[in-house]
């Protein structure tokens, strides 16, 4: 089993851990919309990079 020669000051501990760190989501604007939505994905309303690219069902309220 590999024993460690000496134990890790601890700034060399925090040097190993600096990039652990979780960062904050890149969000991005459709130019279309003007929507927000996470990058590299399709917006909620079907468009990516201006073009729209799933077609949404419409839903038509039948009230009787």
């Amino acid at each position: 089993m590999a024993v460690q020669k000496s134990r890790k000051t601890p700034s060399r501990r925090g040097m190993r851990r600096a990039h652990d760190k979780l960062g904050n989501p890149t969000l991005s604007v459709d130019p279309t919309t003007g929507e927000t939505h996470l990058r590299h994905r399709v917006s909620p309303d079907g468009f990516y990079r201006g073009e729209q690219v799933v077609a949404t069902p419409d839903i038509e309220d039948d009230e009787e």
